[in-house]
């Protein structure tokens, strides 16, 4: 076979192409940019998770039968400083300008490889020609797409082409498709008639878009396409005479894939979002919905990117709930903004119209459960040995249950400053400060000043670590009407100490480091009078592992407990050769050698000599068990205070079962049981039951099932859970299309089993 180097530009096939694979990437116009824009949230929810597609159940052998395996992976701009390597049988010129090229013709310059039966090539006009024989077609690969036409013709200057009967294979995105002829009209302007998309097996191709035509500008970006349908089982079910898309890359305005459902407490719904690009930096989307039961809503979303910062504002508005008899709304803010080196502007603002609106637009129990929305406001800064802060902070209260009263106090304003400064040796001083204005309707207001400086000396070796710590606490108040200025000051002294053993284990064939660490903690506070102090910002800690080594048992500075205690706590853990720690087990408690005198109003004096025991394990020897234990055991009232334990079970590769307990004494005792079982390699069935002992009732239980193929998934689940404070039901049906690499119809259904399944996929 000859060998001819030609310094000639290929025909611009890449330029077709290029063309092919945006028309059909983008067709539908609106799936490209919900790919770039956050998804529409759903009506209630403060946040949303863009869709990823699974395509295991595709078949590996899909490509088309001409792909070649081993070339260069290169970029465009690389490949084009390369020259032409044309391989053919027969090469033929009787004049010097017309060239004929026979039998297995290659053209190859860095990844892109056309082949064909026979080439033709004309060196004034530079026409040229590639025509197939028989079942041979001309094929062109590279590192992106796979394309074979029966011909291919067309001029390099001007830089014309057209291919007739085009198949097509996405390599570095899923797709494939048809074309009945691929027109390159000059160097910007493409045009395509009669094409078809699918990520679907080009066998089994359960959908795909077709369009009677698509006309690509490249200089603008912009496609249009026209008489464009969507099948699915060759079925259509949805048309458009006209759309714009974009082919570049570029983020383009357009209708994102539409949702609808139902539930017993709104009724059937349908939301259309749709997408506006208005500028490179900041874009919006607004999704106008309808609920059978309450009337229209209006939800959006807008972003911005700027050199200094970025942020999120997400809306809903119902200008009138038929069943509520009001207007209802949510709004969610977020920003971050830098100032200058070392300081920003972070703002992180939550409301809603009413204390029920979770109850009625929530899809979960645990947005029903939302008590209180927290609203902030802050400029930070910050450098090695020093941060600080100020801003303020608001909160509502969305449980209708609870009174008005509970509400917290704003911070109007909040102020921080915190220190740690190395000084000679291994001596460090520290400083927590902070100073606070409280404000709330129909209650005691004031000021409080919070100053914790300490010296502390941290020492440490390679088995053992002590930590002495000496600090002075003062805080002040000014409490407005004839309430005073009360204080309080008093020394904090503390000692944690722990050793750290290690030696080498062999379990059940596999090799693993055990570590045994004892330690010990220390804490003396004397006892000051503090019931004169108000009550601003101050509750109890959740008593777990950590609060076993805490000086203060107590949020905010409106309580220091007095303290003479000592924290014992012995842990293990199993960690293997590559340094993942497989297995953890501690236990702890606190040793009590005074009373426990400074308590909230209302609460005894405690005379108990020590605290619950505190226990936690953790397990995960394999990939596919997992383990977590937590339990506390008073033995002043001799009963289980807190008991946690959760399993989870992977099954083959994307299955899961999770079994939990959950029990706190006097709050909740309650059951959970949620999986995603496969069946097979398509069907899977999905489902929960979340049951209150305590309340004798099943708090939320769905079942449903998964179908899942190459380019489709279909999930439906039928839904019953407590939607309201007062225990009231209700029902929904969620089902769910996914064409995947285009987006889905019906309710968002994977998205709520993501959030219902622990490890759902």
């Amino acid at each position: 076979m000859p060998r001819v180097t030609c310094q000639r530009p290929l025909p611009r096939l890449r330029l077709l192409s290029c063309a092919l694979i945006l028309v059909l990437l983008d067709a539908g116009g609106a799936a490209h940019a919900q790919s770039l824009a956050a998804p529409a949230c759903t009506p209630g929810t403060l946040g949303c998770r863009t869709p990823r597609y699974n395509y295991s159940q595709c078949r590996r052998n899909d490509l088309l039968d001409f792909f070649t395996p081993g070339l260069p992976r290169l970029s465009r701009a690389q490949s084009a400083h390369l020259p032409v390597q044309v391989h053919a049988a027969h090469a033929h010129s009787t004049d010097g300008e017309h060239f004929a090229l026979r039998g297995q013709v290659r053209l190859q310059r860095g990844d892109q490889l056309l082949q064909a039966p026979s080439i033709d090539y004309t060196r004034g006009s530079t026409a040229y020609r590639a025509s197939g024989s028989g079942a041979r077609q001309v094929t062109y690969q590279d590192q992106s797409l796979l394309l074979a036409a029966h011909s291919i013709s067309g001029t390099t200057t001007p830089q014309r082409a057209e291919a007739q009967d085009v198949r097509y294979q996405l390599l570095a995105a899923r797709g494939n498709g048809a074309a009945r002829s691929a027109q390159v009209l000059d160097a910007e302007r493409s045009r395509y008639q009669d094409a078809t998309f699918s990520t679907c097996d080009p066998g089994s191709r359960l959908w795909y878009l077709q369009g009677r035509q698509f006309d690509i500008n490249h200089g603008t970006g912009i496609g249009i396409a026209h008489d464009v349908s969507m099948r699915f089982m060759g079925v259509p079910f949805l048309w458009l005479p006209w759309m714009r898309f974009p082919v570049n890359g570029q983020r383009l305005s357009g209708f994102l894939a539409p949702s609808f459902g139902g539930s017993s407490n709104s009724g059937t719904y349908l939301r259309v979002p749709y997408y506006l690009n208005l500028a490179p930096n900041y874009d919006a989307t607004l999704e106008p919905a309808y609920y059978s039961k309450r009337g229209a809503m209006l939800g959006g979303q807008f972003r911005y990117l700027f050199g200094i910062g970025t942020g999120e504002l997400n809306f809903n508005y119902m200008p009138h709930d038929q069943l509520y008899g009001a207007r209802r709304w949510s709004l969610q803010y977020q920003d971050y903004t830098y100032l200058a080196p070392g300081w920003s502007f972070n703002a992180n603002i939550n409301r809603v119209s009413d204390n029920t609106y979770f109850e009625d637009f929530g899809n979960s129990l645990t947005q029903a459960a939302t008590s209180l929305l927290g609203s902030s406001a802050y400029i930070n800064g910050g450098g090695n040995w020093w941060n600080a802060s100020l801003g303020v902070d608001t909160y509502q209260l969305t449980d209708p249950t609870l009174p008005q009263s509970v509400q917290p106090y704003s911070r109007l304003p909040r102020g921080t400053l915190n220190l740690d400064i190395p000084l000679t040796g291994p001596f460090i001083f520290g400083l927590r400060s902070e100073a606070v204005a409280f404000r709330k309707s129909n209650a005691l207001e004031g000021n409080r000043l919070d100053l914790y400086p300490y010296l502390e000396a941290p020492l440490q070796g390679a088995a053992w670590f002590l930590r002495p710590r000496l600090g002075y606490r003062y805080t002040q108040y000014w409490l407005q009407g004839n309430n005073g200025t009360p204080d309080r000051a008093l020394p904090i002294a503390s000692i944690d100490s722990g050793l750290y053993f290690d030696r080498s284990v062999n379990l059940f064939g596999h090799s693993y480091t055990q570590t045994l660490e004892p330690r010990a903690y220390y804490l003396y506070v004397p006892y000051r009078n503090q019931n004169n102090l108000p009550i601003f910002d101050t509750a109890p800690l959740t008593f777990d592992w950590w609060s076993l080594f805490s000086s203060n048992q107590y949020t905010g500075a409106d309580r220091q407990v007095n303290a003479n205690n000592l924290t014992l706590a012995l842990s293990t853990r199993l960690i293997d050769s590559s340094g993942i720690e497989r297995f953890s087990a501690g236990i702890g408690q606190i040793r009590y050698f005074t009373p426990q005198r400074v308590q909230l109003p209302g609460y005894p004096v405690t005379y108990e000599s020590g605290s619950a025991y505190v226990g936690m394990l953790s397990l995960g020897l394999s990939r596919n068990w997992s383990l977590q234990w937590t339990q506390q055991y008073d033995p002043s009232q001799h009963r289980t205070t807190v008991s946690t334990i959760a399993i989870q079970r992977r099954l083959d590769d994307d299955g899961v079962l999770n079994l939990a307990y959950r029990y706190r004494n006097g709050l909740l005792d309650q059951y959970d049981v949620s999986t995603l079982w496969p069946v097979d390699g398509s069907w899977s069935l999905v489902g929960r039951w979340d049951y209150s002992v305590r309340d004798h009732r099943t708090l939320e239980a769905f079942g449903g099932v998964e179908w899942d193929s190459c380019c489709v998934s279909v999930r439906g689940v039928v839904r019953r859970y407590v939607r309201d404070y007062q225990g009231n039901m209700a029902n929904a049906i969620m089902l769910e299309v996914v064409f995947k690499g285009i987006g889905g119809l019906g309710s968002r259904t994977g998205s709520f089993l993501s959030h219902a399944i622990l490890g759902y996929q």
